[in-house]
């Protein structure tokens, strides 16, 4: 769905927006172009096919230390920490592997997290993150990277699985039995709530982000002191006996169920790079992330371990593992019983949720809207898009399955793209060495590049390995590789789209695509693709810029 006009049509706007942006950027040896945005004193040097440098963001500066802070917060901090517990301690067997592997994935989250700042350091003018990223780190075929992830962040846009566990929590806290159909009616309508307020407001959402960023904090806290006064035997919990033979269970861990486990970890963790998606709103943003990107993450890892030790103190092994998404109630119940204050913790848990919603809208939203500036789905209303697919998502697939499929689903392209992600720092330092452009203000270890690499690359490979129990033996009902299945499918369904659209039609029909750069009312600078026929390409060529820009207006 990009946007294209015939070269007649589109001569006027072309023209009119070259003036209006000529002097903020300059060409540079490659197809490399250099240009400097409000919010930072460092130049963006990128290449000509990515989206044009807005000079001055449309979105405004709104984004401090503070608002980046609980950005990562809301959206690590959703229902992965109170609904996934059971399922890694069923992969890993044991509470001590458990607690092991929850550090394996703050490693892996900050070796990811460190490849994110010096991106941010190249690009710091950019936001939408992974879409610029791999659109620089990957610039040919053109457009390809842009179309897939376009594409896969419309499909893959949903956060039905956070609706989905609120659901369950609010049920919860009424003490009320469900069906499938009236949970899946609770998590829309709760869904359909965040999304109006994330587009009432850009400033509004910003700060409401603030407010259940601390909400989200003190609910951890809470579960993290209780879990210490249970430890030191200070209320009438009975010891479930967890901590005097943590190793037990280890021996009946699999290879798949080590996997599952560290699917649902990332999945926990997933928003350690969220304030990386409105970078250009951010003055100073390589300084700003650097600190709060890093603290974020480091404070809930902290809050994480504490609050799976506060679950292992109240609850027996057997208990956290039929606990399935609920994990948070189980404890709850344990330490405040059935009523009262363990209904008031729910209440959190649920607001917890509600604030990630936001966050991942807020986010999401300028992904796709980093996609429409370089000539795909500019048209479409990025909130709109993501609601209509998570709604989708929380009805479609079978009540019982609906958690784990949706994450697994959602994880694995994630998987896929971070392994590009590694690779793509990779040539853009080689590239940039080329051309004798100035270091970054950030660069990562190596050591965190070979980690990363290392990690993604087997994530991409180990879900593959069946469970011991059989094609049907996973965490859904039905065969345990539906989900790499359709993931890969969407994603190569993608690939054919650029293909067919972008060169065979082209091929046909007599002509090729150009690139131009236009201007909208809101301020907003994208690209435009042109199709220019065969016979007039050396002409358009010599009028034209590398970025698109006319050479001749005046």
């Amino acid at each position: 769905m990009a946007i294209w006009q015939d070269t007649e049509k589109s001569a006027n706007i072309s023209t009119e927006s070259t003036q209006d942006s000529a002097d903020s950027s300059s060409s540079l040896p490659g197809g490399y172009t250099a240009a400097e945005g409000l919010n930072s004193s460092v130049p963006t040097y990128q290449d000509a096919s990515g989206a044009p440098v807005e000079t001055s963001s449309p979105l405004g500066y709104s984004v401090g230390f503070l608002t980046a802070f609980c950005l990562n917060i809301n959206q690590m901090v959703g229902t992965g920490i109170f609904s996934t517990p059971g399922t890694i301690l069923s992969g890993v067997g044991s509470v001590g592997l458990s607690m092991i592997y929850w550090f394996i994935g703050y490693l892996l989250s900050q070796s990811i997290l460190s490849l994110y700042l010096e991106y941010a350091s190249y690009f710091p003018s950019r936001s939408g993150s992974e879409v610029v990223y791999l659109e620089q780190a990957f610039p040919k075929p053109k457009y390809l990277i842009p179309t897939v992830f376009a594409a896969k962040h419309v499909i893959f846009s949903f956060a039905s699985s956070n609706a989905v566990v609120m659901a369950q929590y609010i049920f919860g806290i009424g003490g009320i039995s469900y069906t499938p159909w009236q949970m899946k009616g609770v998590a829309v309508a709760m869904y359909t709530l965040a999304y109006f307020v994330a587009i009432a407001s850009t400033k509004w959402s910003l700060r409401i982000v603030v407010w259940f960023g601390f909400i989200k904090i003190l609910t951890l806290l809470l579960i993290s002191i209780a879990g210490l006064v249970v430890l030191g035997g200070h209320t009438k919990v009975e010891d479930p006996g967890n901590w005097s033979d943590p190793w037990r269970g280890t021996e009946e861990a699999s290879a798949y169920g080590a996997t599952n486990a560290m699917v649902k970890l990332i999945f926990s963790y997933a928003g350690y790079s969220n304030a990386f998606a409105v970078v250009n709103e951010i003055k100073n943003p390589v300084k700003t992330l650097r600190w709060s990107a890093p603290i974020s993450l480091f404070l809930v890892t902290g809050l994480y371990i504490l609050v799976n030790v506060a679950y292992f103190s109240a609850a027996s092994r057997e208990e956290i593992l039929a606990s399935k998404q609920v994990a948070a109630s189980i404890f709850f119940q344990k330490v405040f019983g059935k009523h009262g204050a363990s209904n008031a913790l729910d209440v959190l848990v649920c607001l917890s949720a509600f604030g990630n919603l936001i966050a991942v809208l807020v986010m999401t939203s300028r992904l796709l809207r980093e996609t429409g500036r370089q000539a795909f789905w500019h048209t479409l209303g990025p909130y709109t898009v993501v609601w209509t697919l998570t709604i989708l998502m929380i009805i479609c697939p079978p009540a019982g399955d609906a958690f784990n499929f949706v994450v697994d689903l959602s994880v694995y392209p994630t998987n896929i793209f971070n392994f590009l992600l590694v690779i793509g720092v990779l040539l853009i330092r080689k590239r940039r060495k080329a051309l004798n452009l100035p270091r970054p203000e950030y660069r990562t270890w190596s050591i965190s590049i070979a980690f990363a690499l290392l990690v993604t690359l087997y994530m991409l490979i180990a879900p593959w390995y069946p469970p011991d129990t059989g094609a049907n033996g996973g965490d859904v009902s039905f065969w345990y590789g539906t989900y790499l299945v359709v993931g890969i499918g969407l994603l190569t369904a993608c690939v054919v789209y650029y293909y067919f659209w972008i060169d065979l039609i082209p091929k046909y029909k007599g002509y090729e695509f150009r690139q131009t750069v236009v201007q909208y009312e809101d301020g907003s600078i994208a690209h435009q693709l042109v199709k220019v026929p065969k016979e007039e390409l050396s002409t358009w060529d010599s009028q034209h810029d590398a970025t698109g820009r006319s050479l001749t207006s005046t």
